[in-house]
């Protein structure tokens, strides 16, 4: 099968951001630039298409229900929650109540605070504090990639049917094929096994450093 790959120049990325609805707004652009100021962490915040592509994931799925594990300083929980339906409600799981600080201020300008909850502690452990029911519509990971596959096993029977879960960083800067680095290896288990499970389909897209999308059948 012969790819179909573009060298991402900066211009060509300048042009897919111009063109990705909804656009940052100020609220977006001063959160990208609180972040950038912390230095080399700043890396953990989403690209501006993978935001777009979360708002419009929640919107397609008239979302209401939604999941995020890890949230960093909250870019991408914002494209999530202004995606969702009316009513709808992010639980955010973290352990930085530092990063997460940065990112309560910015829910609450961005009128948000109220379909927004924060949990800080391990994420398994919030995650197995839900209720078994399938009422999650749509969930991001973006997490240490160790943890993935366990997050995996508490979010699908949580996961309503047709709900979507979203890994981030499927790629892992291009070393996920062959490096041997423990995230890499995670992150590689996790695609073979998805692939192999019967009770999902997936697709792994080359947005960013990688998203792999799991739709519960």
């Amino acid at each position: 099968m012969i790819p179909k790959f573009l060298s991402l120049t900066p211009a060509l990325y300048d042009y897919i951001v111009a063109h990705s609805a909804p656009p940052p707004d100020d609220i977006l652009h001063e959160l990208a630039a609180e972040t950038a100021a912390l230095g080399a962490v700043s890396v953990m915040q989403v690209a501006v298409e993978q935001g777009a592509l979360l708002t419009m994931l929640a919107r397609l799925m008239n979302a209401r229900t939604a999941i995020e594990i890890g949230t960093f300083t909250g870019y991408s929980a914002i494209c999530i929650a202004r995606g969702l339906a009316e009513g709808g409600q992010l639980l955010c799981c973290d352990v930085n109540p530092e990063w997460t600080a940065i990112a309560q201020r910015y829910w609450t300008r961005a009128g948000l605070a109220d379909r927004i909850t924060l949990r800080l502690g391990p994420a398994i452990e919030t995650l197995r504090g839900l209720p078994l029911a399938p009422a999650v519509d749509l969930a991001f990971i973006d997490a240490d990639k160790t943890g993935y596959g366990d997050y995996y096993d508490e979010l699908l029977p949580r996961l309503r049917p047709n709900g979507l879960l979203v890994f981030d960083n499927a790629l892992w800067g291009g070393s996920v094929i062959d490096a041997t680095e423990e995230s890499a290896v995670a992150l590689r288990a996790l695609a073979d096994r998805l692939h192999a499970d019967a009770r999902v389909d997936t697709v792994l897209l080359g947005v960013a450093d990688g998203l792999l999308l799991a739709r519960k059948r």
